[in-house]
This record gives structure tokens, C-alpha cells and sequence, in this order.
């Protein structure tokens, strides 16, 4: 009966050793693009972390690390992802891939948006046709970085008509509302490309290097919160900057579109 129970114990603390979990704050645009189902098998079966991925804006991912509720996040918004670090909440930010933002409208595109010079330009079409818009009002990465392109083009949602149209809500269910509007939005290239309700609607803008949109991992502060799971965040950032995570990275393809490009640099290398 000993030897039994010594044995059954052994596999326990085994088996409890192997399925180790964390937190992972991510986009509600890194989840739509179907890279995660790709990548979290893979992480555990090679480091033993099973990785619960908690699916939100920018924004939020950043305030649930603020608070302690995720071991580590992995957003795309510069700015507040440096200031989310200066303010002493991660420990640093590690780049490990990029896409870009594409402006997604009509098929007929009515308000003339892809014949602009540049993204802010193909914004003001929009705004002087009073063209449909769907915002994704969210404070996430994306509805940062459509902010940023009204701003660039100078010009204030705040001052907007019926026209433009704020949905408080992720990258997929706002491709839904602009699909059944007939209306533009802006979209990351990944969350647009696995998006199916594609109806009348296409790509009518890309190419600025404005709209490039570089994702990074952020470990949160062991300092500030001592329950974070720091060797777990630490193997993780490992794995997403390793050969077989660049290799899962770059190959993920959609109608023999590239997703992303992996552009981790080695740790020696920063």
C-alpha cells in the first residue's frame, strides 16, 4: 500500500509540474487571427505552461496587468505600452512579431479612400462624404491607433455626426457591424484576413508606414505584485522569441497570405 501511494504521489506532483499555468492578457485582434489555436498547443508541449489567455483590448490587457491579474500581456500600442513599463507595472516590453492596419471599406469605396496619398488623407475622405464608420470604441490597440490617424488628419470624433459609429466591443464582432452597415473600418491585416462575414466589403487602403502594428510581450512586475509567476512569464518570453515559435509565426498563412512576421531579437541582441 505504500509503495502504491509513494507511486501515486510521484505521478501527481509530476503531472502537476507539467501543467503549470499563467495569465496571458492578449488582443481581441492576436485572438481573432486564429495564431493563438496555432501557438498554444505547441507552448506546452515544450515547456509544460498552459498558457489561459485572457482576450481583451489594449486598454484592458493594460489595466489587468496594472492590477495583478495577469502574469504577462501581449498588446500593440507603444505608447501606453512604455508608459504601462515607466510607470513600473512590467519589467520590460519584448517585441515578437508585426502585421499592419488596413483600412477596410465598400468594395465601390464611395468616399474615395483608396486613391489618397496617405492613411490620414484616405481618413479625411471618409469624414468628408460622411461615409459610415464603424469605431471600435474600445480603448484598445487598434481603436488607439484609428484615434491617432483622425488626429493625424485633423480631425476630432468627438465633433462627428450619426456618420461615424463607436461599438465598444472586439476586433471580430466589429467587422460584423461594418459588414452589415456597408461601412469602413479599420482593421489589423491577421483579424481581417481569417474574418469570414466578409460580405461587400475589402481592403480599400493599405501601405502607409503609418499603419505599421508591432505586437509585444510585456512580463508584469513580480515587484509590484508577488503572486505573478515570473519563471512561468520567463519561459513563455523564452518560447515566443525561439526558433520554433519563429517558425509557427512566419508559416501561418490564410489563402497564402502571410498573418505576421516575427521580429524578435535575441536577448543578447537588446
Amino acid at each position: 500500500m505504500t509503495r502504491i501511494l509513494t507511486i501515486t504521489a510521484a505521478l501527481f506532483f509530476a503531472f502537476a509540474a507539467q501543467a503549470e499555468t499563467m495569465k496571458l492578457a492578449v488582443t481581441t485582434s492576436f485572438a481573432n487571427s486564429g495564431l493563438a489555436d496555432l501557438l498554444l498547443p505547441a507552448i506546452q508541449e515544450d515547456t509544460g505552461l498552459e498558457v489561459q489567455l485572457l482576450i481583451v483590448g489594449t486598454g484592458q490587457a493594460l489595466r489587468l496587468g496594472e492590477a495583478g491579474d495577469v502574469d504577462a500581456i501581449l498588446v500593440h500600442s507603444r505608447k501606453a505600452e512604455d508608459a504601462f513599463v515607466e510607470a513600473g507595472y512590467g519589467t520590460h516590453r519584448r517585441e515578437i512579431m508585426y502585421n499592419d492596419f488596413v483600412l477596410i471599406g465598400p468594395q465601390n469605396d464611395p468616399a474615395t479612400a483608396g486613391v489618397a496619398e496617405n492613411a490620414p488623407m484616405a481618413f479625411r475622405s471618409i469624414a468628408t462624404a460622411l461615409a459610415p464608420f464603424v469605431s471600435r470604441g474600445d480603448d484598445s490597440g487598434t481603436h488607439k491607433k484609428e484615434l491617432a490617424l483622425w488626429a493625424a488628419a485633423d480631425l476630432d470624433p468627438e465633433s462627428f455626426g450619426d456618420w461615424y459609429k463607436p461599438v465598444g466591443s472586439g476586433m471580430g464582432a466589429a467587422l460584423n457591424t461594418a459588414a452589415g452597415l456597408e461601412a469602413y473600418i479599420l482593421s489589423d491585416r491577421a483579424s481581417w484576413l481569417n474574418f469570414a462575414n466578409k460580405a461587400g466589403l475589402d481592403i480599400v487602403f493599405a501601405g502607409d508606414p503609418i499603419l505599421f502594428n508591432q505586437y509585444a510581450y510585456i512580463p508584469v512586475n513580480p515587484e509590484r505584485h508577488a503572486h505573478v509567476k515570473a519563471d512561468a512569464t520567463r519561459a513563455l518570453e523564452d518560447w515566443l522569441t525561439g526558433p520554433r515559435a519563429q517558425g509557427l509565426i512566419d508559416g501561418y498563412t490564410i489563402a497564402g497570405e502571410k498573418l505576421f512576421t516575427f521580429n524578435a531579437q535575441s536577448a543578447g541582441a537588446e
